[in-house]
């Protein structure tokens, strides 16, 4: 499936159907890595190797094309700085923290729900 562009049409927005773009976009931002790399950026501008040491456990390959994927979309912005060796820092935009409010949530619910879920697992695999 190849990248559309958006007119402004209620059916680009349309998760329902597999070729709308807001399935793209959910597709795109609705991974682990880009929920977590979103979460520690907050409200901080942080280095690749900084944000690198915050997402515990992610490659650099991967941290590379989410942060790729996230600038395409325009949450969060790249800035490369004229220094040897060059130096590039990595920010939330607008639209990056807004979304980071609803990640809030989310990560909020694991907190209160974990021990619930926790037990379901328990109870499913026993």
């Amino acid at each position: 499936m190849g990248t559309r562009r958006l007119t402004g049409l209620p059916d680009d927005a349309d998760l329902a159907r597999a070729d709308s773009l807001g399935r793209e976009i959910f597709s795109d931002v609705a991974n682990k890595w880009a929920l977590l790399i979103i979460e520690f950026l907050g409200e901080r501008t942080l280095r690749f190797s900084e944000l690198r040491n915050e997402v515990e456990g992610i490659s650099h390959k991967m941290l590379t094309q989410n942060l790729r994927m996230l600038e395409r979309n325009g949450l969060v912005e790249r800035t490369v700085y004229p220094t040897v060796p060059p130096r590039v820092e990595y920010t939330l935009t607008d639209p990056g923290r807004a979304l980071r409010v609803t990640i809030d949530g989310l990560c909020d619910w694991t907190h209160r729900y974990l021990g619930h879920i926790e037990d379901s697992r328990r109870r499913f695999d026993g």
